[in-house]
């Protein structure tokens, strides 16, 4: 995310203005509030282990409140880059671990390096190496990993077998083989909700990773390579375009994607491109799971598709300690193990392990997923910048609604980074 410059001024002076300090404050009733911000989680079951998790530590540490507040994606975001290196900003963030939104706030200097408290709580021993790497990719230790996720391809058993679909797509030709029986059986092939904008961009950056190769998508997303240049990036354009028109829900556009969802939930579309914390709301929509499956992004290059979340002090937060120790408490193994399959199929803490006895056949599914893939590549809004990320929302919009010529969608996009920094 590119921070706005008076943020990265209030950085600077926030020393100076009188009383202030980031996050909540110690009362005189010897109680430290820690203000915690969160992405809002979609499944009610997730939810209310959070609220569970705060009131089991609050009892353990009467002496500590923790103050969560919950907000969409979108207004979270805004919310951070509105509040950040000011007296208005929380003690501890939920936030990407890519670099182009934790790691923008890490080079503005808002997040706190944790190395104190990795040492104190030897969380350095706790977490596998997968969720290491993106908290200690800028040096130090910023950010606390609490969970990594999948995104993969969920299906309607039914309605594939409805469209004499015996198996799972491999290939992108083999998945839009799928979408065109799908579609001629009357069945929309998948849904998306396209207000959110991240929700359709899920299926680019899956056509760019299948189209232009592993090597080539990270160039493209590291400026390495030339976006108008590149005949895959025209290619896949091409591909969302006819996708959007072909095998989306009528009236995408003007839909976010829990109403999208909900077409899914209903049988009314085939597919829908989630994370593996969609095996929660599909619980608690009361779906039959046994009617529903989950495959691999059919790309061909093996890697998953899929980001991590890791929870952050900010820099200037006078409850620290307060921060660090309910941080500690809820990426503990047992925390952990007793939340396992709300928030992720997989937990960060290498000890926890799946219980066989209760795993559903989507989490045994997600397994195979994890443990085949070869490599990580990270939703484009987390590889990009904010302002990059919405040029690439912009074009991406315009491209799936009939509004440019996927010919020139690379071109518009290089032209834009060019410009940018």
């Amino acid at each position: 995310m590119r921070l706005l410059a008076k943020a990265a001024a209030a950085l600077a002076t926030v020393t100076l203005l009188a009383g202030c300090g980031a996050g909540g404050s110690n009362s005189g009733s010897g109680v430290t509030t820690v203000e915690w911000w969160t992405i809002n989680l979609t499944a009610p079951a997730a939810n209310q282990a959070i609220d569970k998790v705060i009131a089991d530590f609050e009892k353990a540490n009467p002496d500590i409140k923790i103050k969560r507040t919950p907000r969409a994606v979108d207004a979270h975001k805004d919310a951070l880059r509105t509040a950040i290196g000011t007296s208005a900003a929380p003690d501890i963030y939920d936030y990407w671990a890519g670099p182009g939104l934790g790691g923008e706030l890490v080079k503005a200097n808002a997040s706190a390096d944790l190395t104190e408290y990795y040492k104190q709580y030897k969380w350095d021993e706790r977490f596998t190496g997968a969720a290491l790497a993106p908290v200690t990719q800028y040096g130090g230790y910023h950010g606390v990993p609490w969970k990594l996720n999948g995104e993969a391809l969920y299906y309607n058993k039914k309605l594939f077998a409805q469209a004499g679909i015996t198996q799972t797509p491999k290939t992108l030709d083999e998945l839009n083989t799928a979408a065109k029986k799908l579609k001629d059986a009357g069945i929309t092939p998948i849904e998306f909700g396209g207000t959110v904008n991240w929700h359709v961009m899920r299926l680019l950056d899956t056509f760019l990773e299948g189209k232009c190769g592993s090597a080539t998508f990270d160039k493209l997303v590291t400026k390495k390579a030339n976006w108008g240049q590149e005949s895959c990036v025209t290619d896949s354009f091409t591909e969302l375009q006819t996708w959007a028109k072909d095998y989306f829900n009528p009236g995408f556009i003007g839909i976010n994607n829990d109403e999208s969802s909900a077409l899914f939930y209903g049988g009314k579309a085939a597919m829908a491109l989630e994370g593996d914390w969609f095996n929660a709301s599909i619980a608690g929509q009361k779906m039959n799971l046994d009617d529903v499956g989950v495959f691999t992004l059919p790309t061909s290059t093996n890697r998953l598709y899929g980001f991590e979340q890791a929870q952050y002090i900010t820099k200037d937060s006078k409850n620290k300690d307060a921060a660090a120790k309910f941080l500690d408490y809820f990426t503990s193994t047992k925390v952990q193990q007793e939340t396992l399959g709300l928030f992720a199929v997989q937990s960060v803490n290498k000890d926890v392990k799946p219980d066989e006895a209760k795993a559903s056949s989507l989490d045994k599914a997600w397994d195979g997923v994890f443990k085949n893939a070869k490599g990580l590549y990270m939703n484009n809004d987390q590889n990009l910048n904010q302002s990059q990320t919405r040029e690439y929302w912009r074009i991406q919009n315009l491209v799936a609604t009939g509004g440019l010529d996927p010919k020139q969608a690379g071109a518009e996009m290089q032209k834009f980074l060019d410009s940018s920094n």
